[in-house]
C-alpha cells in the first residue's frame, strides 16, 4: 500500500508558476513510477508529466516546456514545476504512483485565472 498526500495548489494569475509537491508513504520501496495526471470539469483525467526509476521523464505535448517533473532520492517525493501557466491549465491536478498496483492522491485543485 502506498498513501499520497499532494500539496502546492492554489490560484494564480495567468503567467505564474505554481510547485505541487506529493509526499507519499507506506511501500514506496515498490514504486516504480511517479506521475501527475489533471482533470479538468467535464473532460477525462489526463497524463501531465511521469517519471520513472530509471528518471526516464515524459510530458504531455499540451504542457511541454512549461512543466517539468521531479523527485528526491527516496522516492518519498514528486514535484511538479508548472511554469507560464495558461486558464486551460485549471483542473484538479493528481498524484500517481505505480507500483504491483496503482494509487492515486486526493487531488489538488489548480486554477489559473486570465
Amino acid at each position: 500500500q502506498v498513501q499520497l498526500v499532494e500539496s502546492g495548489g492554489g490560484l494564480v494569475q495567468a503567467g505564474g508558476s505554481l510547485r505541487l509537491s506529493c509526499a507519499a508513504s507506506g511501500s514506496i520501496f515498490s514504486i516504480r513510477v511517479m506521475a501527475w495526471y489533471r482533470q479538468a470539469h467535464g473532460n477525462e483525467r489526463e497524463l501531465v508529466a511521469r517519471i520513472t526509476r530509471g528518471d526516464i521523464t515524459n510530458y504531455a505535448d499540451s504542457m511541454k516546456g512549461r512543466v517539468a517533473i521531479s523527485r528526491d532520492n527516496a522516492w518519498k517525493t514528486v514535484y511538479l514545476q508548472m511554469n507560464s501557466l495558461k486558464p486551460e491549465d485549471t483542473a484538479v491536478y493528481y498524484c500517481y504512483v505505480e507500483t504491483n498496483n496503482g494509487y492515486w492522491g486526493q487531488g489538488t485543485q489548480v486554477t489559473v485565472s486570465s
